[in-house]
């Protein structure tokens, strides 16, 4: 069961060594080439190559050596060369700066594709593609469906949203 579900979550953990060790934990038999490629494929390669070893980078005890941006973008990478059946994203872009996370928007988009994706966030940019948004207010599910039949309705996550696009144009 545990080779079907992949996680990323907002606190998320790396492991002493390289960047590219940590990668290896989802895929061991892969080359460097393929680690690098699945970075890429996420449009994050540029962000860790700048690094100051570029992947081959010290992440220290529990990631301590990158910003918590940086080792959530390892993880996703993780995730990605997991290729998992169902992945879970629990505020997974949240340390992200706004500028890195539209970045990675299509990336996510690719990641999610084809599989089953329980994706938690309040950054709505997030969730805006998913196929059907829960929302959930003091621990109760208040409306559910895609994002065009939300607004249309004009309820919490219509609110939210234009909060969201309010607060994205400063």
């Amino acid at each position: 069961m545990r080779r079907h579900v992949g996680v990323v979550l907002q606190d998320n953990v790396l492991f002493s060594g390289s960047i590219l060790d940590n990668l290896r934990l989802a895929r061991p038999g892969a080359s460097e080439a393929e680690l690098i490629a699945a970075a890429e494929a996420l449009g994050v390669h540029d962000i860790i190559s700048r690094l100051p070893h570029g992947y081959h980078t010290e992440v220290g005890a529990l990631g301590s050596h990158l910003s918590h941006g940086q080792r959530q973008l390892v993880c996703l990478v993780r995730a990605y060369l997991a290729d998992p059946t169902i992945l879970i994203l629990d505020e997974a872009t949240s340390a992200v700066d706004i500028q890195t996370e539209r970045k990675i928007q299509h990336a996510l988009r690719r990641l999610c594709e084809g599989r089953t994706a329980i994706i938690i966030a309040h950054r709505l940019a997030t969730i805006r593609d998913a196929d059907r948004i829960a929302v959930i207010r003091e621990g109760q599910v208040v409306e559910q469906g895609a994002h065009n039949a939300l607004m249309q309705q004009g309820g919490h996550y219509a609110e939210l949203y234009h909060a969201y696009e309010a607060g994205q144009e400063f």
